[in-house]
């Protein structure tokens, strides 16, 4: 997501621009989705950015409001998207970490749209020379489900950055989600 609205089309798009301006002016809610061949080839003409990293793919769209979202994003799946828990790269300490709290058992799409938050509020947090740094190594940051104990603490941390959840789905009002750390 931050790649997305640190886009350099912001500067010089009106459209892309406005798009971001009239999301951030509202309660900003985030959905995703799978794509997968057909589909995922479809939308790829969409404004957006798209990030890799090795096999995976990400896509963020420009905003919308729900009534205009394309009608090929539309046709993406929403809910039944899981993957296997697989055995993590080791932590690169030039980049930041955003920690999920386990115990909230969260979907997927749901702890990835909070990963997008925390994104976004990480680099609104930071200085803008920190920001242009993340941006030179493409935004990578890493990604760790934690225990519920272990989350509390880095909470704690200096510079840590967390996520208020707003209660629209799968978790309490004001819950605390994920948490960045630069």
């Amino acid at each position: 997501m931050v790649k997305l609205c640190l886009d350099e089309r912001v500067s010089n798009d009106p459209d892309f621009r406005a798009a971001l301006e009239r999301w951030y002016g509202h309660l900003i809610r985030k959905v995703s989705r799978r794509a997968r061949n057909a589909a995922w080839d479809r939308v790829q003409d969409l404004p957006g950015v798209t990030v890799e990293d090795d096999a995976a793919k990400v896509r963020a769209f420009l905003p919308s409001a729900v009534v205009d979202v394309p009608a090929d994003i539309k046709k993406l799946q929403i809910s039944g998207t899981e993957l296997p828990l697989d055995e993590p790269n080791p932590i690169n300490d030039e980049y930041p970490v955003i920690y999920i709290d386990e115990s909230l058992k969260m979907t997927l799409g749901k702890a990835a749209a909070q990963v997008g938050h925390a994104s976004m509020l990480l680099a609104a947090h930071q200085p803008f020379e920190w920001v242009e740094q993340w941006e030179a190594a493409d935004f990578a940051l890493h990604v760790r489900e934690v225990a519920s104990e272990e989350f509390l603490r880095l909470i704690e941390s200096p510079g840590a950055v967390p996520v208020r959840d707003g209660g629209f789905t799968e978790v309490a009002p004001n819950t605390v989600t994920v948490v960045a750390i630069p």
